[in-house]
């Protein structure tokens, strides 16, 4: 089965996470990912480290897998002329560089949509195109910051906490590959291409969700509370007898009548103050603190144990470790290992994506840098073989 975007050619002149994360979404349904980096050293996260898997950086080959590393120098006119070749040559371009450098480098959207009006043109930046943030430096904490998902994250009397992985940056790379999909939607009904501007602030914002619909009803900011949850109880995690945490999360007050039962303690779903889910966030304070002292006395699986054979959404606080032990992840398919030309077998998250009719796949493992520059060249471009010498013999690629 081919893959549900086989026949679209991206081409990736994006580079630490945001972007490339995107791409790598792209090109695990099936797109062709052209990967542009700079001769002399490529995408900065191959450098990010330790770990490094036989000098090749963990970080890089976690979100570069099913593309095609090719070199150029996009500040030489040599380099923007091959770059505009490959513009013809593909549907879909996206970009994170800072606003004002993609015109400096003369590959801005008007200059590439006159090579190619259908192409679909995807800018990612921190702030915006335009306003008055849209110069500053910013990375996913920054913008985790400024989102709010740090004001909301962390225990009451502590500071804010950044969530453990770059959220902000994670979540503007998916709302990108949601766009571009969209994008070429609207191209099969028009036949043109378009720009489409995703912000970290933007897209981090949006996932306030239901925290900014509090703020909305009451104009109160919401507060820190650890894992727990502003508008249901119990909603959070709970230390187990042997150091363990498990998650509980009784969303209606059957479910607590059901979870009273099974934790030996029925007479909590009896009494007033803990009978509805109201009663229950207005006498928060206390309902948690007898279930802290309940929790302690089994072992986190004792535990598990007696909620999942009662059907209540409860689960145990993984570390990574094992969440790859698990047999439904393993189930899932959610660790694979491939083979890399240099660093062996390696290991890789799986794709959580899968399709009746079409497949999805790991095609390619991350690409050295460079490895395919001339294949691109050659195949794609159709450059003989004394023009590519020359490139390469002037650093251009």
């Amino acid at each position: 089965m081919p893959g549900p975007l086989e026949g679209t050619r991206i081409l990736d002149v994006s580079r630490v996470l945001t972007g490339p994360f995107c791409t790598m979404i792209l090109g695990d349904l099936g797109a062709e990912v052209i990967k542009i980096e700079t001769p002399s050293g490529g995408d900065d996260t191959r450098q990010w480290g330790p770990p490094f898997i036989a000098g090749e950086s963990a970080y890089f080959l976690s979100i570069n897998r099913n593309k095609k590393s090719l070199t150029l120098d996009l500040k030489s006119e040599e380099g923007r002329r091959v770059f505009y070749d490959l513009a013809t040559k593909c549907d879909v371009m996206i970009e994170n560089f800072r606003p004002g450098v993609t015109e400096k480098l003369q590959i801005d959207y008007s200059t590439i949509s006159k090579k190619n009006p259908k192409l679909i043109y995807c800018s990612i930046t921190s702030f915006g195109p335009d306003g008055p943030y849209k110069d500053w430096p910013a990375y996913d904490i920054v913008i985790q910051g400024m989102g709010g998902l740090m004001g909301i994250t962390g225990e009451p009397d502590r500071p804010p906490v950044r969530i453990g992985v770059a959220i902000s940056d994670l979540g503007a790379g998916m709302y990108a590959a949601i766009a571009i999909l969209a994008a070429m939607a609207s191209r099969q009904r028009t036949g043109r291409g378009q720009v489409i501007d995703v912000s970290l602030l933007d897209s981090t914002v949006s996932l306030m969700t239901y925290m900014a619909a509090n703020f909305f009803a009451t104009g109160q900011s919401p507060k820190r509370m650890g894992s727990a949850h502003p508008t249901i109880v119990p909603y959070q995690c709970f230390k187990t007898k042997d150091g363990e945490f498990i998650t509980v999360a009784i969303g209606n007050d059957k479910l607590f009548r059901n979870f009273s039962e099974a934790i030996g303690s029925e007479n909590l779903a009896d009494d007033p103050k803990f009978s509805s889910n109201a009663q229950r966030i207005a006498n928060r304070d206390e309902l948690v603190t007898l279930l802290e002292q309940l929790f302690q006395q089994k072992t986190r699986e004792e535990w598990l144990h007696i909620l999942t054979e009662a059907k209540l959404p409860a689960g145990p606080v993984y570390s990574i470790a094992e969440i790859f032990s698990d047999p439904q992840i393993q189930h899932s398919k959610m660790q694979v290992k491939i083979t890399h030309s240099k660093a062996g077998e390696i290991g890789q998250i799986g794709i959580p994506m899968k399709f009746s009719e079409t497949r999805t796949e790991i095609r390619d493992p991350p690409p050295l840098l460079g490895q395919h520059t001339d294949e691109i060249l050659r195949t794609l471009l159709g450059y003989n073989s004394r023009l590519i010498a020359e490139l390469h013999e002037k650093r251009i690629v």
